[in-house]
């Protein structure tokens, strides 16, 4: 055979080689683009900016009030972490609405709220610790301040919200943040509550916790993406704890291993248990889900047709509170409700992101638009990014010359695809009587009333200045700037925890 005859056998190998390739990636694309049969039977019907409009008009001219629907006031005191965030301020709102006194409440957070509801009114006047949930001896100070002198005898309960969120990583050089705060903060906070004398402690969980990763590259000839679409219920519960590289990333293990924590602990006289949010939770504009999309003009997607259950913190808030009058039952009915978990989801069928992006294009007095990518170019872009993220960690050299990503695509790994799936939640238990081992939950806001009102409070807070755009600092921004001082100072401290409410970080907090 001739050079000449070899180079063009070569040749057309190569060729074929990439048109292969790329009917591959055009496959796994088509496959990515799809929503399941199962999940469409599940779904409700898209929401059309009629049903839009209406249901805003209807929310502007009478808010809806569900303080009749919370449980009975308890006369107890409260410690709630997190309770400046979206979860944690919703349970002090309630506790407030129902007639705990501001006196019986204390909020325990790295930083004070950025919600406007969180500023005003009877809220106001809560007491708020500035604690590093990390450290025992910052625990151990907020949990020993003096209550007044109304509510000092009072029962104890912790309702622990407290988390970092960064739901993309998985590399093992980026867990021990996430199980400092999500796993040591939560053993910190508990053995505090047990010393203080409590006798009920609920935490906020995941739904996040059952997933599985999604596995995206299959065979040409296969039907499905692995995994494409799943239930969020709490069967993985029953089984042994799933090593780290089973799940999708550092969050949903930080928070299995919190919450198996959490629920063995369990006692007669320390009833504990744990509230896992469907994905994603939403509520207020300082929120990921649906503030962080009403911030953008314009908004890179690659899964409009993905269908998810969400959940308004206030329905996990209500959640909690059922949860506790649950544990303060006679031991006879608690011992089916105690050291368990139980997911909670808006009561309506799940919607799919289009949904979101019409609230926000329909409602929003900012003009917005959402750009469509192709699943499979996110998909390939997100490992480059990871590839490139733990360079520095494999070649410790290279921190000195390459530059640090910046903005999302910081984000944007593969684990990313396993909580951007379709995930449809089962409350089924929570809302089962307590006599019947639930908690008699029943959330108060549809998911299309809930997002209605977040837009609503967006344009409110807009009222005089619609041009500019109010930035909040998310969950997910704040573990960005945490995780940022952290690694600079070799631990979260003091100067750490400053530099955050000082708004040290002010490149970060931007987004």
């Amino acid at each position: 055979m001739s050079a000449y005859q070899w180079d063009v056998n070569t040749g057309w190998v190569l060729w074929a080689t990439v048109a292969l390739l790329i009917l591959y990636l055009l496959r796994i694309d088509q496959l990515l683009r799809r929503t399941p049969g199962e999940v469409g039977k599940l779904s409700g019907p898209r929401w059309t900016q009629e049903e839009l409009k209406k249901t805003y008009k209807r929310l502007e001219e009478t808010p809806i009030e569900y303080t009749d629907r919370l449980p009975p006031k308890l006369d107890r005191r409260y410690v709630v972490t997190g309770g400046s965030g979206l979860v944690g301020g919703f349970i002090v709102l309630q506790l407030l609405a129902r007639g705990n006194p501001p006196e019986s409440i204390r909020i325990i957070d790295i930083r004070k709220s950025e919600r406007n509801d969180m500023r005003t009114s009877l809220a106001s006047r809560v007491e708020f610790v500035q604690t590093d949930i990390t450290s025992p001896a910052s625990v151990a100070a907020a949990f020993s301040r003096p209550w007044h002198p109304s509510v000092k005898n009072l029962p104890l309960t912790v309702f622990h919200t407290a988390a970092v969120i960064l739901a993309s990583e998985r590399s093992e050089h980026h867990y021990g943040f996430p199980e400092a705060v999500n796993v040591r903060g939560t053993k910190n906070i508990l053995e505090a509550a047990r010393s203080a004398g409590a006798d009920i402690f609920s935490s906020t969980s995941s739904g996040s916790v059952c997933v599985k990763p999604v596995v995206p590259w299959v065979a040409p000839w296969a039907k499905s993406i692995r995994n494409f679409w799943q239930i969020l219920d709490t069967d993985d519960f029953n089984g042994p704890l799933r090593g780290r590289g089973e799940f999708f990333g550092n969050y949903p293990f930080s928070k299995a291993v919190a919450e198996r924590f959490v629920c063995s602990q369990s006692s007669e006289t320390f009833r504990t248990g744990c509230i896992r949010p469907a994905n994603g939770v939403y509520g207020n504009p300082t929120d990921n889900t649906l503030g962080h999309p009403l911030s953008r003009a314009v908004l890179p997607t690659w899964v409009p047709h993905v269908v998810q259950s969400f959940v308004h913190g206030a329905n996990v808030a209500i959640a909690h509170l059922h949860h506790e009058a649950a544990l303060a039952t006679p031991t006879a009915q608690i011992s089916r409700c105690a050291g368990k978990p139980f997911v909670v989801t808006d009561p309506n069928p799940p919607i799919a992101y289009v949904d979101l992006y019409s609230a926000i294009k329909t409602l929003s007095v900012h003009p917005f638009r959402t750009i469509y990518l192709p699943p499979v170019f996110i998909l390939l872009l997100s490992h480059a990014v990871e590839w490139y993220s733990e360079l520095p960690y494999k070649y410790p050299l290279l921190k000195k010359v390459l530059p640090e990503l910046r903005g999302d695509i910081r984000h944007l790994k593969p684990g990313i695809f396993s909580i951007t799936t379709h995930l449809i939640a089962s409350d089924a238990e929570a809302r089962k009587p307590v006599s019947e081992g639930g908690l008699g939950y029943s959330g108060v806001l549809t998911t299309l009333e809930g997002m209605t009102l977040e837009v609503l409070e967006w344009n409110k807070e807009h009222t005089d200045d619609a041009k500019s755009r109010k930035s909040y600092t998310t969950s997910v921004s704040l573990a960005d700037q945490i995780k940022k001082l952290a690694a600079h100072t070799g631990t979260i401290d003091d100067d750490t925890v400053n530099s955050i409410v000082n708004g040290t970080m002010k490149e970060i907090t931007s987004e």
